[in-house]
């Protein structure tokens, strides 16, 4: 009897065991505890992948044998695509190929725009150098988009959804670049061509006498314009508004001319336009003791060094209000920028979304700059000065329109001064996001600054750490003591059932 028992038994485990495989490959699920919710398809995406019309096929080129943490997003990208597999009813299809081990395939990724990275590796207690392949080539029909190194850490939803997007996206709404008043080129704004290229059609646009606005375009940005904007070109501006067209601008009202090492006010028109908008973009740089810093030559006896020395007046802004448009963004530069003031009416909605940190303050301008100052507590008296903000409402007219305005004209710019920049890439994020938000099409803000999000414990404050740290060695512990007390009672149990039936 026991030993039948023991064979049913048996069965019916292994019938559990081949059920539950069957069922884990039909219906999988993991549970994401990361800040941000790395591991969690945003909405967008599953929009974007269950609608797809025609299949895509991702070959993934990653070489095998990578270090743990690298090889990680090896596993992370498969993992999504596997998911993306799985909302798109096997419309989106995907093989993983090793470049190292085929001189065929190396071939084929390089030819596709797949270039190799090179990985210092520990081996015996050696360094040495390891070529690579950590990209993807995406196929739909005749059409190709690259991503040629998939950065760890790096926010890989972002970029497989929007390759995706590239591809079957059809019809692009129009983004006018306003020119002719001394503005940055679309190719002077590489970076923000880029990331916009993903839904929209980013053009030059050139404000022309009373010729109003194209229809086509529902957003127009208006960035770092030297010049003297002329008034008929300002109330094109407001027909614009007037019918709902959406504007973002990144204004320069202050001026620095490092060579010179002098600061001026900079009038073009366009501040008089805003603040009778109700937004006021004020004279005065903003210092701020979060800051970049700058190169100095000294001259050391024959010799002459450069040293980086901190720069108040190129601020680093951390602080975002909740909007979708800072969503994710932790960091921006802004060289020489002014503070944002609302003096308008309760008849608009105005919404600062960007400030400098608990130590800044303001210059009046004109002034000269001094790299070499010890700046004080004493310089920064103030806290949270608003540096970017957003006008909505019926602005001009009865339409509702919006507004977007930063307090620097540089900060989305290739150019003279990407050396304060850092090459940040939040600075382009905000005015990409931006856009997708005065646009109305919000879907990727979230993806494009969704990645991992670097915490180290040594960071954290001193409670968080010994929560961590006695949840770590705790945690397992009481664990298997709730294992062994339901052991326990199971065993109790049958056993008094045991004790229940000999009774009887």
């Amino acid at each position: 009897m026991k030993a039948s028992n023991l064979i049913i038994s048996s069965i019916l485990i292994l019938g559990i065991i081949v059920m539950a495989n069957l069922l884990i490959g039909e219906f999988s699920f993991r549970l994401d505890l990361t800040e941000g919710g790395q591991y969690t398809l945003s909405r967008a995406t599953k929009d974007i992948v269950s609608e797809l019309q025609e299949p895509i096929t991702v070959k993934a080129y990653f070489s095998e044998g990578l270090k743990p943490e690298i090889a990680k997003t090896r596993t992370d990208f498969r993992e999504l695509l596997q998911e993306y597999a799985e909302l798109s009813d096997d419309m989106v299809v995907y093989e993983f190929l090793d470049p190292n081990e085929n001189d065929e395939v190396q071939n084929e990724a390089l030819q596709a725009g797949v270039r190799p990275v090179t990985i210092s590796v520990r081996e015996k207690n050696e360094m040495s150098q390891q070529q690579a392949f950590m990209g993807a080539v995406l196929q739909m029909g005749e059409q190709n988009e690259v991503i040629p190194f998939i950065q760890p850490g790096a926010p890989l939803e972002y970029s497989l959804t929007t390759s995706i997007k590239k591809l079957s996206v059809l019809d692009k709404p129009s983004v006018g670049l306003i020119q002719g008043h001394g503005e940055p080129s679309i190719d002077e704004m590489m970076q923000v061509n880029q990331s916009l290229s993903v839904l929209y059609s980013f053009e030059p646009f050139a404000l022309e006498g009373s010729e109003p606005v194209p229809p086509r375009f529902k957003t127009l940005a208006l960035v770092r314009p030297q010049d003297s904007i002329p008034a008929d070109q300002l109330a094109q501006l407001d027909a614009f508004l007037a019918r709902g067209g959406n504007l973002f601008v990144a204004l320069n009202r202050v001026d620095a001319d490092m060579s010179q090492a002098y600061g001026s006010v900079l009038n073009t028109g366009l501040e008089s336009w805003l603040m009778d908008k109700g937004i006021e973009v004020t004279d005065r740089f903003l210092v701020d003791a979060t800051c970049g810093t700058v190169s100095v030559s000294q001259q050391m006896g024959p010799f002459t060094t450069v040293n980086q020395i901190q720069f108040p007046y190129i601020p680093i802004i951390q602080t975002f209000a909740e909007h979708p448009i800072t969503k994710g963004l932790e960091a921006a530069i802004l060289p020489f920028a002014s503070e944002l003031m609302y003096i308008g009416d309760s008849s608009l909605q105005y919404t600062p979304i960007a400030f400098s940190s608990a130590q800044s303050g303001t210059q009046t301008a004109p002034l000269v700059f001094d790299v070499q100052k010890q700046w004080t507590e004493g310089d920064f008296p103030r806290a949270a000065i608003p540096v970017a903000g957003v006008l909505e409402g019926n602005i001009v007219g009865s339409t509702p329109s919006k507004i977007v305005v930063v307090g620097d004209g540089d900060f989305p710019v290739n150019g003279p001064r990407e050396q304060f920049q850092q090459q940040q890439p939040d600075n382009i994020s905000l005015m990409v996001n931006s856009i997708d938000w005065l646009s109305d099409d919000t879907g990727l803000i979230e993806l494009r600054t969704k990645g991992v999000v670097s915490r180290p414990i040594d960071q954290l404050e001193e409670g968080t750490q010994n929560f961590l740290k006695y949840l770590n060695f705790l945690l397992p512990i009481f664990l298997v003591l709730i294992y062994g007390f339901v052991r326990m009672q199971q065993k109790k149990i049958t056993r008094i059932k045991r004790m229940e039936e000999r009774y009887e």
